[in-house]
């Protein structure tokens, strides 16, 4: 359909085209290849950069999940001893779980 659309327009203009810069969507690169015979390909910077963010945000929830998990299991063994835990708290305002059984 966009291919059909962009292909209504001059062969001339089609080819004069240098660049197609576009998303990460493989379709529409396919379209810009075939009406755009000479142009460069080029992913848009936001595009790129979303992917390794995403999996950055991502790493990031499974190792908090993965910490409250921690956190539960060492809460059950002191309440399991009689006994309370603190986390330690860092002078850079990340907090380190550090327990200590008292």
């Amino acid at each position: 359909m966009f291919s059909e659309i962009l292909k209504k327009l001059p062969t001339e203009k089609r080819l004069a085209v240098k660049e197609v810069t576009l998303d990460l969507a493989q379709n529409m690169e396919k379209i810009a290849r075939e009406c755009f015979p000479k142009a460069s390909i080029v992913s848009d910077r936001f595009h790129v950069q979303q992917l390794p963010s995403e999996a950055l945000q991502e790493m990031r929830i499974k190792f908090r999940w993965q910490a409250i998990d921690q956190e539960n299991k060492l809460a059950q063994i002191a309440q399991s001893h009689g006994r309370k835990y603190y986390p330690q708290v860092l002078e850079n305002i990340f907090i380190l779980r550090i327990y200590k059984f008292i």
